[in-house]
């Protein structure tokens, strides 16, 4: 939330306000989390703002009452509670959470973000708190079997605009036709639909898209391209950047991820473990 000037009335705040509430979430774990901030220029320290787009399942989502849930939420306040501070969740369209992050609206992202050496040059990173790959989803009826069978001419590949398959696609696929898309359930459908031949993600949300196109798309789950997931931090705020390092290292030892995997990820840990895959956390 940005802050409001101390010198304008109730009425102009609220109009103010307005364009900003579509953008705002509010967490219910734990600490009772703070909507409405008051009117100073400066932020209240008190405050955590974690950034995160609630449209990835399991980690960032809302609940059947609109708000915020998932793994990445779970952890958002854990780290809150171990800073003794109040969490409060900006849900903002991925390729804005950078941006938001450097220009002071947000302390935190914590959304599945990637750790790569283009975000590193923009913002800080904490120690990795996940490990996975980018995947591809393929349709059932065509005949590829790896990333290089999709990048031929004619054929058309779907990203998520700003993650690291849209960034590994430009970087790589020299033939096939890229195509945007601003959300994941979009660019699968067009999967499922037959109107593109793949979408590279990573690989837990390619065998959930899988899971619910199983009738017309395949899973090529053996990631070709190895990642690992970090909190991002704004630069030069070395003081935070350890206090989330020392709260994924307690958090590790002390099973929270161990419990988040139980809890949102039961069927694909057994079927990870099936295929003989190592788990992510």
């Amino acid at each position: 939330m940005r802050p409001f000037g101390e010198n304008v009335s109730g009425v102009m705040r609220l109009f103010r306000f307005l364009p900003y509430l579509s953008r705002i979430s509010i967490c219910g774990l734990g600490a009772a989390l703070i909507f409405l901030s008051g009117c100073s220029k400066e932020r209240d320290t008190q405050i955590l703002v974690v950034g995160m787009e609630l449209s990835y399942p399991p980690f960032e989502m809302t609940d059947e009452n609109n708000q915020p849930t998932g793994i990445s939420v779970e952890m958002a306040q854990a780290l809150a509670d171990r800073l003794g501070k109040t969490l409060r969740i900006e849900n903002i369209p991925f390729a804005g959470l950078i941006p938001a992050l450097k220009t002071g609206k947000i302390d935190l992202i914590i959304s599945s973000m990637t750790r790569t050496e283009e975000r590193a040059q923009s913002i800080s990173f904490s120690n990795p708190y996940l490990h996975t790959g980018l995947c591809v989803l393929v349709s059932q009826n065509g005949d590829s079997h790896s990333i290089k069978d999709i990048d031929q001419p004619g054929a058309k590949v779907a990203v998520k605009q700003g993650t690291t398959g849209h960034i590994y696609a430009n970087a790589n696929l020299k033939n096939a036709e890229i195509l945007l898309f601003d959300k994941e359930s979009a660019a699968s459908l067009e999967v499922a639909q037959g109107k593109v031949d793949a979408f590279i993600y990573d690989q837990i949300s390619i065998y959930l898209n899988w899971k619910k196109h199983s009738d017309t798309t395949r899973a090529l789950l053996n990631p070709f391209n190895s990642e690992s997931w970090a909190i991002g931090v704004r630069k030069g705020n070395d003081e935070l950047t350890t206090q989330v390092n020392q709260f994924l290292a307690e958090y590790q030892a002390s099973g929270g991820f161990d419990q988040l995997g139980d809890k949102y990820l039961s069927e694909q840990k057994r079927e990870f473990k099936k295929l003989g895959f190592p788990f992510f956390f």
